[in-house]
């Protein structure tokens, strides 16, 4: 679990995130939605902890990570799987030496280990046929298929998701999100989604925080969405093509 507590973060005297307090629960896909310049992004980013709070903390699994010394917080990060927008695949390398750079970096496993888990990884996403390929020459989708096999190859405990369906047609992406939510399940992550992707939300959104000018506006189910009396909610979720149909179901 990831606990946000009374977070409060600032850019040039500008407060971006207001007293912000929520749990992220383990085996769950925990989206966080919002308008563009909401905050959302600034609070992914300061949970994987690019950015530090100007107040408040952050736990993982009981652990206070705000706090901890740089060394401490190398250790959670090696826990810690992201899928970036862009997939962020390294051009001049091969699927198979993207996958296995994190296992380059952080571990001491021998080569037929890395190998052996790269093979593994891939497979879970079904692209062992595209160990040899460079990345110019994967579909958006296969990209991001990719991108998630390194994200999970080193086992991670908690993973975070940038807009995963950003630049992919709709059937692709019902395809990621899917994986998504098998993978979170199956390995007992703790996983966290920014997106605007209401389709996704409908979809796999267990838990959703939804942001509105730096505050969190309203949390709960995807379900729950349905029967909000929130007008501001109500007002993000119905604007969206996925909303005007839902709307017009009930």
């Amino acid at each position: 679990m990831i606990e946000v507590i009374h977070v409060s973060k600032s850019f040039a005297g500008q407060k971006v995130l207001k007293d912000i307090s929520v749990q992220f629960p383990q085996g769950q896909t925990n989206l966080i939605i919002g308008q563009s310049g909401s905050g959302k992004t600034v609070l992914l980013k300061l949970i994987v902890g690019l950015f530090q709070p100007d107040q408040g903390e952050v736990h993982f699994d009981g652990e206070n990570y705000s706090n901890m010394s740089f060394e401490d917080k190398k250790e959670i990060r090696k826990k810690i799987g992201m899928l970036f927008q862009g997939s962020a695949l390294f051009d001049s390398s091969t699927v198979e030496e993207n996958v296995r750079f994190p296992l380059d970096l952080f571990t001491n496993m021998t080569r037929r280990e890395k190998i052996r888990r790269v093979h593994f990884c891939l497979d879970r996403v079904q692209l062992s046929h595209a160990h040899k390929l460079y990345p110019a020459e994967l579909s958006g989708g296969m990209k991001k298929r990719a991108a998630i096999a390194r994200a999970i190859s080193m086992n991670p405990q908690y993973l975070f998701c940038d807009e995963p369906n950003s630049g992919l047609d709709p059937q692709t992406s019902i395809v990621i999100d899917e994986l998504i939510r098998e993978l979170t399940i199956e390995y007992k992550m703790t996983t966290l989604i920014n997106t605007h992707d209401m389709n996704s939300v409908f979809a796999i959104g267990d838990k959703v925080v939804f942001i509105h000018d730096g505050e969190k506006e309203w949390e709960g189910s995807k379900d729950d969405i349905l029967h909000t009396n929130n007008q501001i909610l109500n007002d993000f979720v119905f604007a969206s093509n996925m909303g005007k149909k839902l709307k017009s179901l009930l």
